[in-house]
C-alpha cells in the first residue's frame, strides 16, 4: 500500500481570482434541493470568496457572487459575511 500525500483541492475567488486551497475560503451555496443559498455547509453549485474586505466589497460592488451562483444573492449574506469579517478583525489584531 502506496501512502502518497494527499494534493489540495485548489479553487479561485470569484473576486481576486487567486487560486488556493479551498479550506482558505468561504463557500456560498446554490442549493441543489431549490432552497436559496447556504454558506459552507450542502451541495450545490459553489462560489468561493477570501476572507478578506477587500475582496467582500469587490465581489458586492461588481456583483461577483451572482455571476458564479447564477442567481440572486440576498442581502442578508453579504451582511453574514461582513460580520464573519468583524470577528475575523479582533483575532488578527491580536496576533500582531
Amino acid at each position: 500500500m502506496n501512502a502518497e500525500p494527499r494534493r489540495p483541492v485548489l479553487r479561485r475567488c470569484c473576486a481576486c481570482r487567486r487560486l488556493a486551497d479551498r479550506r482558505e475560503f468561504w463557500r456560498v451555496i446554490r442549493r441543489a434541493d431549490g432552497d436559496g443559498l447556504a454558506l459552507d455547509d450542502g451541495m450545490g453549485r459553489s462560489a468561493y470568496l477570501c476572507p478578506d474586505p477587500a475582496c467582500l466589497e469587490e465581489a458586492r460592488r461588481r456583483k461577483r457572487l451572482q455571476r458564479a451562483l447564477r442567481c440572486q444573492v440576498a442581502d442578508s449574506i453579504i451582511s453574514t459575511l461582513e460580520q464573519r469579517l468583524d470577528g475575523i478583525a479582533p483575532a488578527a489584531a491580536e496576533a500582531r
